[in-house]
């Protein structure tokens, strides 16, 4: 992203860095948005943190502990349609 001039920023004592505003509002990044730094030969970079962390089906299966008899794909599938005709009955 090339500009017209060069911004700079400190380093506090703290090891904190301000981004200059223009940046932050081209990226959309409001106050408390988690950013990924990542450590590239080129420099550091920043990336915003997802809005739901990746996981993996072991890591949540079962967390639910549902209590009744399994449901097929066929009854899964009738129970969404149902719902959705339900939710948009009053359209």
């Amino acid at each position: 992203m090339p500009t017209d001039h060069l911004m700079t920023t400190k380093l506090s004592t703290k090891g904190q860095v301000i981004l200059p505003k223009s940046i932050r509002n081209q990226k959309n990044w409001e106050p408390g948005t988690r950013l990924r730094v990542e450590n590239t030969l080129e420099g550091v970079m920043l990336k915003p943190m997802p809005a739901i962390e990746e996981t993996r089906p072991e890591d949540v299966f079962g967390m639910l502990n549902f209590q009744g008899a399994t449901k097929s794909l066929t009854e899964m599938d009738a129970g969404v349609l149902e719902e959705a005709r339900r939710c948009h009955a009053g359209d």
